[in-house]
């Protein structure tokens, strides 16, 4: 990447500074004394209970703000976040799952949205287990559900995985016989530690990107009939009109990629920290990171 001003704009600023007979440091100094930043404002949604999608708003804020930028993260459902992108009313979502699981989303507002790039290409809905399971497929569940005390633990009632796993997975490799719990994310992942705290079996909904891949020694089952789907790339979104009036910013989000490593270690740091303290603990990640966070940028 290669950081490019916005070639009408900039000629217009120098003009400008001609003529008011100021210096660009004099300016600089307005813009402080205004509360002004130099780089403008900007509002990146985040979508509630996201993982991903907190760790990458928190990091380019961290980014951006570093590049001269007032950053302002906003939360809320992804229903909500489209409309706001749509609208006007934030400037970019990081999370953005295509072509399946928001499709709908793009569909209604897309028109009205610049898409970015993306940058994860692996995101998938996943059947997971401890590494050491006795079963690598879906398939030989069934006759293995015994290993597992008969149960599956899910996710929200409401959550899309949830109804992929009850309507899709579930009859199509014959686990109607199993216990199929469905809560939370967090009473899911509450399950999880404990059972592989104390060395016992396993069943989980999960996805990728997640930081608990991080967190436990786990692997996905199998799926040789497809019922889960195939991989998703997630990808950034931003506002109509945001490639023009933040150029820089639109190039460096959308040539922005992730891997899991470093995706799964910040979302990890990330656990359990409460919003006060979660600038403080990116601020050390990136610092341990620099190298990588600085090519975002270059």
């Amino acid at each position: 990447m290669k950081l490019r001003a916005f070639a009408p704009f900039a000629m217009a600023a120098a003009g400008g500074l001609v003529l008011a007979g100021c210096s660009s440091s004099d300016a600089d100094t307005d813009a402080a004394a205004s509360g002004d930043a130099a780089g403008g404002d900007l509002t990146l949604a985040v979508f509630n209970g996201w993982d991903e999608s907190l760790a990458t708003s928190l990091l380019w804020e961290n980014i951006l703000e570093g590049k001269g930028y007032n950053v302002e993260l906003e939360y809320a459902d992804p229903a909500v976040v489209f409309q706001g992108v749509a609208d006007g009313d934030y400037d970019v979502v990081t999370d953005v799952w295509l072509p399946l699981t928001h499709a709908s989303y793009i569909e209604e507002f897309g028109d009205d949205m610049e898409e970015l790039g993306a940058w994860f290409d692996s995101a998938a809905l996943t059947v997971a287990v401890n590494a050491d399971a006795p079963v690598d497929s879906l398939a030989d569940l069934a006759a293995n559900a015994d290993e597992f005390g008969g149960r599956i633990v899910g996710i929200e009632p409401g959550a899309g995985l949830t109804a992929t796993v009850q309507d899709a997975v579930i009859p199509t490799y014959g686990l109607e016989d199993m216990e199929f719990l469905t809560s939370s994310t967090p009473a899911m992942l509450s399950e999880l530690d404990t059972a592989t705290s104390n060395g016992e079996n396993i069943i989980v909904t999960l996805w990728e990107p997640h930081w608990a891949y991080g967190a436990y020694d786990l692997k996905n089952l199998e799926d040789p009939e497809g019922t889960l789907g195939e991989a998703e790339s997630i990808v950034t979104y931003g506002r109509t009109g945001l490639g023009e009036e933040f150029p820089e910013v639109a190039e460096w989000m959308g040539a922005f990629t992730m891997d899991a490593d470093h995706l799964y270690d910040l979302e990890n740091q990330l656990q359990g920290v409460d919003a006060d303290g979660q600038a403080d603990v990116v601020a050390e990640w990136v610092a341990a990171n620099q190298e990588w966070v600085d090519s975002l940028t270059a």
